[in-house]
């Protein structure tokens, strides 16, 4: 069987730069799915429940063989920076105590149901020896053990240990959206976030440009397979 990994990420904007060219469709409910043939990537909003849609979209595009997570994530680890690729051997669900276990990577990852703040980073780096915090994983890990597929982790940096924007999480919606309009005027009556607001930004595009390097790679590495 011809193998095809499926890319599972959150945002659209997260797989913009490795989907330019790709046929691209939208469902109802916000989810995006974009195929090229060989490999399929899917979004449908942050969270467990959403990466579940995801991945229920992606499978009815392709027959696939490997399920990807990938995106962006917050550094657990002091010694981690911005645009750092994390490859996880270890996923865990914070809520459920689940883990999932790749042998070819040693860096663990935990999922958390909301964004991290700098507290929480540093409580799942002292429990888990969690290195990078995301909100996805391990919803992609638990379905790609009940099909029996290959499951990989792909995450890039893009906020370090010791930063945050307060508030950030409640500017996600129902459908696992970031509202950045609101984000948007929110920081705009709040000079004391510029600066922060900035930073994220900054951030955020180093660790796209890094993520898709990184994911250019893998599908690199599925293509000289066939």
């Amino acid at each position: 069987m011809k193998e095809c990994p499926a890319i599972i990420a959150a945002l659209p904007r997260e797989v913009s730069g490795l989907v330019k060219g790709w046929e691209s469709r939208r469902l109802p409910g916000h989810i995006f799915v974009y195929t090229d043939g060989h490999a399929v990537v899917a979004c449908a909003g942050m969270g467990a429940a959403r990466a579940a849609l995801a991945v229920q979209a992606a499978m009815a595009a392709m027959p696939v063989t490997a399920l990807v997570s990938a995106g962006l994530a917050g550094a657990c680890d002091p010694a981690l920076r911005v645009g750092e690729i994390v490859r996880a051997g270890v996923v865990i669900d914070s809520r459920t105590g689940e883990r999932f276990d790749s042998s070819q990577y040693k860096q663990v990852l935990v999922t958390a149901d909301t964004i991290a703040s700098v507290r929480e980073k540093a409580r799942l780096y002292a429990s888990y020896g969690a290195v990078a915090v995301d909100m996805e994983a391990a919803a992609v890990a638990r379905l790609a053990r009940a099909h029996d597929l290959d499951f990989h982790a792909i995450k890039a940096v893009s906020d370090e240990a010791d930063f945050e924007v307060e508030g950030l999480s409640r500017f996600s919606d129902a459908n696992g959206q970031f509202r950045e309009a609101a984000f948007a005027l929110h920081a705009a009556v709040r000079p004391a976030l510029w600066n922060k607001v900035i930073a994220l930004a900054r951030n955020g595009n180093k660790a796209l440009s890094a993520l898709t390097a990184a994911l250019n790679a893998e599908l690199d590495w599925y293509r000289k397979r066939a």
